[in-house]
């Protein structure tokens, strides 16, 4: 049996324009009534975002001070995984087709994410996508779990997953962090990381995931020519 275990947030779903609106609202609630600010587009913003520049970089090329870029940062936090910014979210380019994909060729499927429940769940209905995950190949964060570093939280949910699902003769994971590989690699599975998410080449370079792609549907190519 060939099993995909792929992310959400990144291979399924883009995010950037939940990012972009949450950056522009603290943007605003932050600056000075009469202060000049100059807001990024999206496309700048993004690579940023991908680029792995700090909130506080974000703010301050953004004219915020470095007292406001601190105060950016942490509203940031607290708004950017809060409704209604998650209805900002719609799925990539292609990526219902390639779940389509996967389902008629058989392959067991699984979603790994560090969403909640609720934020999974939310996703899944709006967006007509529950189809493709039964509730017991979804592997996400409890409602009222702690986190404390994705690059650590993932390689657990990925433990769990192993221990829950029948084995399979080959598995791959797909992704777009490094939390994704760490959780792979963690536990010997091979794994892709997509460049259509929150990271770009360079930076999904760093953690040497077996391949490096494109978006989901070269990943799930690539599974099924190997």
């Amino acid at each position: 049996m060939l099993r995909i275990i792929t992310d959400f947030d990144g291979p399924i779903m883009d995010v950037s324009e939940r990012y972009y609106q949450v950056y522009k609202l603290c943007l605003q609630k932050i600056k000075f009534p009469q202060q000049n600010i100059q807001e990024l587009g999206k496309n700048e913003f993004w690579q940023m975002k991908r680029d792995r520049i700090s909130e506080t970089k974000i703010a301050i090329a953004s004219g915020l001070d470095e007292q406001q870029a601190q105060e950016f940062s942490l509203l940031r936090k607290q708004t950017v995984h809060t409704q209604p910014y998650f209805e900002y979210d719609i799925p990539a380019v292609g990526s219902v087709e390639v779940l389509l994909k996967i389902k008629q060729a058989d392959i067991d499927l699984a979603v790994m994410t560090m969403r909640r429940v609720r934020e999974l769940d939310f996703a899944l209905e709006r967006c007509d996508l529950g189809k493709f995950f039964p509730e017991n190949r979804r592997y996400c964060l409890g409602n009222d779990y702690v986190k404390t570093r994705d690059i650590e939280d993932k390689p657990l949910l990925m433990q769990r997953a192993l221990q829950e699902l029948t084995p399979a003769t080959d598995t791959w994971m797909v992704g777009d962090t490094e939390a994704d590989i760490a959780a792979a690699k963690t536990h010997g599975i091979k794994v892709i990381a997509v460049e259509c998410g929150i990271r770009d080449r360079t930076q999904l370079e760093v953690y040497y995931p077996d391949f490096i792609v494109p978006n989901f549907e070269a990943a799930v190519n690539l599974i099924l020519d190997q």
